[in-house]
């Protein structure tokens, strides 16, 4: 099953996070399938990017949204 998540980069208490399509067996760090935008927590205000129409085609194929991923597309939803 292929699942919408965050994918951790950046250093040690200065994290950032890929928000990506992988297959829910694979590491949380490990290859994925697409990078289909970006999380930044450090930053105040918006500190997300997503491009919906990939995360709308993923989630058409039956991709599941972790908790964060599916709060952030309803944020890009609601503000476009």
């Amino acid at each position: 099953m292929v699942a919408l998540r965050l994918s951790r980069k950046g250093s040690k208490d200065r994290p950032y996070y890929k928000i990506v399509a992988v297959d829910s067996r694979k590491r949380r760090d490990g290859r994925y399938i697409e990078q289909i935008g970006t999380y930044n927590p450090m930053n105040d205000g918006v500190n997300y990017t997503l491009d919906l129409e990939k995360a709308d085609k993923w989630v058409g194929v039956g991709a599941k949204p972790s908790t964060t991923v599916a709060s952030i597309i309803k944020k890009v939803r609601n503000a476009g």
